[in-house]
């Protein structure tokens, strides 16, 4: 089992030992203890303090600045500190590549049997090819290594399947990680690789590393107690992707029906270079966001019809024999969202849309944009799309028979009254909430305005437009719908839990 391990990088004692407690009443398995964190750090006082009441393993680290640390001092005063804990009985102990013979020379090759030595290396600037990866994990096996640590940094999503590579043909125990919020998948999916172990802080303020996840999101998001070899990952690839409530709602929901997958965020640069590099039928599914969604077409071996016809794909599927398909599951979410912000059917006829007959302005030309109008379209509204880009607004508009606008256009355009909104760009979205696409002024000539964005909840075009006394439909609704479509997809048929979906919703947006 890959254990948890919780890094205490506390400025003093006091806070380590309350934060050791911390970690165990956490759930983590072991604590790091990083020397190299305390001011003024005294061993023979304070190590005994640390390691005698540690209601936990414990791991400890004396990092110097050389190797990403804190620690300014000499080896020898380092050494020393390190030896005095393996005397009282610490559990690991860590110690870099570049001056492991030197510590073995040190403590004579005298190393308590219980002691474990993780020797370690720590490249900050890029992950090294897979040779050179093989070729540092040989060096480090030939000093005398318990557990090989390597730790690199991600510049690309991808750089990670090649720790990946590496940690499955290690023949020791190894910890492999790959900093960088890019490299958060190296960290999650520790379990299914065979890593030692994996690092989980207590919160944002106590990191040792990049990228770190909580021991809560660990345990209670991914569910890392439960991934194992054969866990299939699925996860949303976004740019950017942090402020996403996908991996909160759909591995909540995965544990609640027993399918044993894991959901990732995925922050990615190139789709279809992620999807050629996680080529294994273990990475089944995924979402995906800005700025994919078009680009997921031609990286689709075959699409469902709904989706060709849209131009835009929000969730892939990888089917056993390799084939990626390519699905739309936004178009359904958005227009039963609006439909039902406006409230009652079209006619006395039920099966004719509210927004039959309707005018809809639809900003934005990307994924999303193309979804909300070809849905609208389908149920019989009269479409116009405003972009930033207006040769692209032209574009989406020719293609299912609508008018095109600029979006500055939108100040002054009025031609009827009792008009519909619908925003599918990124525009107010976390972090950047103060964006809106169309001044509060003009806000007052529509009925209704949608916003396709989640996050926040409340966005500033919804708040201006509920100033104006207009009615409004959260983008929350279009996540909450299309998520239901996506889940069956990723389980291969399974009904979503619905309730719980929205009742994570309504707890996390």
């Amino acid at each position: 089992m890959t254990l948890l391990c919780v890094p205490l990088v506390a400025r003093t004692v006091e806070e380590m030992v309350a934060d050791a407690a911390a970690a165990a009443a956490a759930g983590g398995d072991l604590v790091e203890i990083r020397l190299d964190f305390i001011q003024g750090f005294r061993p023979r006082e304070h190590l005994p303090l640390l390691l005698r009441g540690c209601p936990l393993p414990a791991l400890v680290t004396y990092r110097p600045s050389w190797e990403g640390g804190q620690y300014e001092g000499d080896d020898t005063t380092r050494f020393e500190a390190l030896r005095l804990a393996m005397e009282l009985g610490v559990d690991y102990v860590d110690i870099e590549l570049k001056v492991a013979d030197k510590f073995m020379s040190f403590i004579s090759g005298n190393k308590p049997e219980k002691c474990k030595l993780i020797v370690s290396s720590h490249n900050y600037e890029y992950t090294p090819s897979c040779e050179d990866l093989a070729n540092l994990v040989a060096r480090i096996q030939a000093v005398g290594a318990d557990i090989v640590k390597v730790a690199t940094t991600a510049k690309d999503i991808v750089d990670v399947s090649r720790m990946f590579q590496v940690m499955v043909h290690c023949q020791v125990p190894m910890i492999g990680l790959v900093m960088s919020e890019k490299g958060l998948m190296s960290r999650v999916l520790a379990p299914k690789f065979g890593g030692y172990l994996t690092f989980g802080i207590l919160n944002a303020a106590k990191t040792s590393a990049s990228g770190q996840p909580t021991v809560e999101e660990l345990l209670n998001i991914y569910h890392i107690r439960h991934i194992g070899p054969d866990t299939k990952v699925l996860g949303l690839i976004a740019n950017p992707v942090k402020q996403s409530k996908s991996p909160i709602l759909h591995n909540k929901c995965l544990q609640s029906v027993g399918y044993n997958a894991v959901y990732l965020p995925l922050l990615g640069d190139n789709l279809a270079t992620f999807l050629k590099t996680y080529s294994s039928p273990d990475f089944s599914g995924f979402s995906c966001s800005l700025p994919f969604k078009v680009d997921a077409v031609t990286c689709c071996d075959e699409h469902d019809p709904v989706a060709k016809s849209i131009g835009a794909i929000n969730t892939i599927i990888r089917r056993p024999d390799g084939k990626l398909v390519g699905y739309n599951t936004d178009y359904i979410g958005a227009i039963s969202a609006i439909e039902d912000g406006i409230g009652g059917p079209g006619s006395k006829d039920a099966a004719i849309s509210p927004l039959a007959g309707r005018l809809i302005v639809v900003v934005g030309a990307g994924g999303a944009g193309k979804a909300i109008a070809y849905g609208a379209k389908e149920k019989g509204a009269r479409v116009v799309v405003a972009n930033r880009t207006y040769e692209k607004a032209v574009s989406l508009a020719s293609a299912i028979g609508g008018q095109a606008l600029r979006l500055a256009d939108l100040e002054t355009f009025r031609p009827e009254e009792g008009m519909i909104l619908a925003n599918a760009t990124s525009l107010g979205m976390y972090p950047n909430t103060g964006g809106t696409p169309i001044s509060k002024k003009a806000l007052s000539f529509y009925d209704m305005v949608f916003d396709a964005v989640y996050a926040p909840k409340v966005t500033r075009l919804l708040r201006e437009a509920e100033d104006c006394g207009v009615k409004v439909v959260s983008g929350v609704e279009m996540f909450i719908r299309q998520a239901i479509g996506q889940f069956e997809h990723f389980t291969g048929g399974m009904e979503a839990p619905e309730s719980l979906m929205r009742e994570i919703a309504a707890k996390y947006t």
